[in-house]
């Protein structure tokens, strides 16, 4: 009785403290896995975006010379790869070289939001924006936002520009960079790849431009996209800047070096941001030039000056968009403006500084300039 009473009772031990020690882990996980959830569902909630700052050090008493804002477009096709065969994202490349030049400018803000593709973690969407603040030099906030949210498409950009930006202070140069594809003018369904439904076309980043700069406008804006110096995009965007840098036909995802931006306190030293903006503009053409073998095109416009030429055409460039509304996508062909007549007009060139390389082979390989506008090639 003594030896079976002893089993028995170390047997209901063992098992007392299994069954409180598989409690004690159950609770443990369960609660670990509760915590894990509501991190997740936290984490991937609409709060309000005050409440997810995240300061990386203490701002710096001096006021910043010089303000950039960078949008780099990341949700759609930016996959390709080198003559080694070896795949990159040139979404995230521009990133890399964005960083650069907000850590070597001590004199300068800079904004970089990077939209990205939505993914999910356990069935839970995640923020597919991303945010980064710099102040001479020095990563202050970083955080990420939901790019879905308030009436208009830059909602959350133009609200943390505004959180963030330094309220009164007299900066040299304001510079607005935007990397993405081809920004349609009609129709925009399909930019994003999340967002199949939904558009994005020119007049919603005039739109954008307009919240961010208020009653100012940018020194420069940067358009490293497709088909970008076309007369219905620089006039969108004219009422915001003084100067911009675009390229009138196709880029195919090379993009714009960016290096001259680096070191604002010694490029802009005497602030000649249109100077600068020719600078860029021709190292630009050069390593365009050097690493493609299809059109390379350049241009910078002076706003004020290319007025008259816009105002001149703008009711053609008008008809021209209401008749291809209702085309296909593949019936549709960009040509040089010069080629149509109807945009050869006195005051063409001015305002416009053209920088242009024939395509190494193709029908176009004997062209010898190009007027710096890009218009469309209407059907017959």
């Amino acid at each position: 009785m003594k030896r079976t009473f002893s089993v028995f009772g170390m047997q209901s031990l063992h098992n007392i403290f299994s069954t409180s020690a598989m409690q004690t882990y159950s609770i443990f996980f369960g609660g670990v896995g509760c915590m894990v959830l509501v991190s997740l569902l936290f984490s991937c909630s609409s709060i309000p975006l005050t409440w997810r700052e995240t300061l990386r050090g203490e701002e710096s008493a001096l006021p910043s010379r010089d303000s950039m804002v960078f949008i780099i477009h990341g949700d759609g096709d930016y996959l390709y790869h080198d003559t080694s065969g070896h795949a990159h994202r040139a979404d995230e490349e521009v990133l890399g070289g964005v960083t650069r030049v907000a850590e070597q400018n001590p004199q300068a803000e800079v904004f970089i939001f990077h939209q990205r593709a939505r993914r999910h973690t356990f069935f839970f969407p995640r923020r597919d924006g991303k945010f980064y603040y710099y102040r001479h030099g020095r990563l202050l906030a970083e955080e990420s936002y939901w790019r879905d949210q308030g009436p208009s498409r830059f909602n959350p950009e133009v609200e943390l520009y505004h959180r963030f930006h330094e309220q009164k202070q007299p900066q040299l140069a304001r510079l607005f960079f935007y990397f993405g594809h081809q920004i349609p003018e009609f129709d925009g369904v399909g930019y994003d790849a999340s967002y199949p439904d939904r558009t994005f076309i020119v007049h919603e980043l005039a739109d954008g431009l307009n919240r961010i700069a208020r009653d100012s406008k940018f020194d420069l804006i940067v358009l490293s996209t497709c088909f970008g110096g076309t007369p219905h995009t620089i006039a969108a965007l004219a009422p915001y800047t003084r100067t911009i840098v675009a390229s009138p036909d196709n880029l195919h995802l090379s993009y714009f070096a960016i290096q001259p931006f680096e070191r604002l306190d010694v490029g802009l030293r005497n602030g000649d941001v249109a100077g600068l903006a020719k600078t860029f503009a021709h190292q630009a053409f050069d390593r365009l030039a050097e690493n493609i073998q299809t059109t390379v095109t350049v241009a910078v416009y002076d706003v004020e000056r290319v007025q008259g030429y816009l105002h001149s055409i703008g009711s053609v460039y008008d008809h021209s968009l209401t008749t291809l509304k209702g085309e296909t996508p593949a019936s549709i062909e960009h040509c040089d403006c010069a080629e149509d007549s109807a945009y050869v007009l006195p005051g063409m060139s001015e305002g416009v500084d053209v920088l242009y390389r024939p395509p190494r082979f193709g029908r176009s390989k004997n062209k010898q300039n190009h007027s710096g506008w890009e218009c469309w090639k209407l059907p017959n």
